[in-house]
């Protein structure tokens, strides 16, 4: 894998809280990582760490290993060897019994994960579905959920669709809800596996907004995207996988315009937008067309 410093400056949107951060210890650690499916070895030992505040977006082709890299960082899949540490917590990957539950449910805590899919419960109003985890996992009281979920929809620009059910409101929206659902475990960490992949191309800009806006108040993300302008204008580290190993890791800057890698070059030429394509077709998805040296 090609992995080059990143550069001293800061992104001008950055905050300062987000400044700070960088320099802090990291809050996910993963070691070794590998990840079985039958015969097929999906992650091959994977070694990452990323900090507090930090946003790395991970790029690849489908079935490099990008979203079971996710999955397998909060669980959602069970890698069978390695090692992976959230907010001091380690869990020692192919274990079983109660200590390794405890480790795995602690570590689920601290992460929040938004899904191509909005999985929202149809029969419950918008308000319903961002107050149900809170209640049941956390032992929260309906006042001060419903409470916390009014600010949260207040943030994420939905405040008067409250007591909407999903049926009545656009996939935007339902991305936007399912982004307050998980803050309102006040995760540590936010896990997103192609947020916009299922969403009409004029309804992307709103769930690209609400991210940047995660981003620039310190959130550390971990990010699985095709949206180029955001993946430029937000990320901290940009990381191409494929065939379940990170081939070239670097900053959007350096990868996007100057890739060492020949796999990276051969993927970016499919996906970066051509000369004359404009990546600000969607507010918010940022900035202007991007090329790179070949």
């Amino acid at each position: 894998m090609t992995v080059h410093e990143p550069s001293p400056v800061v992104n001008e949107s950055s905050s300062p809280q987000q400044v700070s951060s960088h320099q802090s210890e990291p809050l996910v650690k993963v070691e070794g990582l590998h990840k079985w499916f039958g015969k097929l070895h999906v992650l091959q030992g994977l070694d990452f760490e990323v900090r507090r505040g930090e946003v790395v977006v991970l790029l690849g082709p489908s079935g490099s290993g990008k979203s079971t890299l996710l999955r397998c960082i909060n669980f959602l899949e069970e890698p069978q060897k390695g090692r992976v540490t959230v907010g001091g917590v380690t869990v020692e990957c192919g274990r079983w019994g109660r200590a390794y539950q405890r480790a795995v449910h602690a570590v689920r805590l601290q992460c929040g994960m938004v899904f191509q899919e909005f999985n929202l419960f149809p029969h419950k109003s918008v308000t319903e579905n961002i107050i149900e985890a809170p209640m049941l996992v956390k032992g929260m009281s309906k006042e001060e959920a419903t409470k916390r979920a009014r600010e949260l929809l207040e943030k994420v620009g939905l405040s008067d669709r409250a007591d909407y059910f999903p049926s009545q409101i656009s996939g935007g929206q339902k991305q936007r809800v399912a982004i307050a659902r998980a803050m309102a475990m006040d995760p540590q960490l936010m896990l997103f596996d192609e947020p916009t992949s299922a969403l009409d191309p004029e309804l992307i800009g709103e769930v690209l907004k609400v991210m940047k806006d995660l981003a620039n108040a310190g959130m550390t993300m971990i990010v699985v995207t095709h949206e180029m302008g955001f993946a430029r204008d937000v990320a901290d580290r940009c990381i191409f996988m494929d065939g379940g190993v990170f081939v070239e890791e670097d900053t959007p800057e350096h990868l996007f315009f100057h890739p060492r890698e020949e796999r990276t070059k051969q993927f970016l030429r499919h996906i970066l937008p051509k000369a004359e394509d404009s990546v600000e077709r969607h507010p918010g998805g940022g900035g202007a067309p991007l090329e790179f040296d070949s």
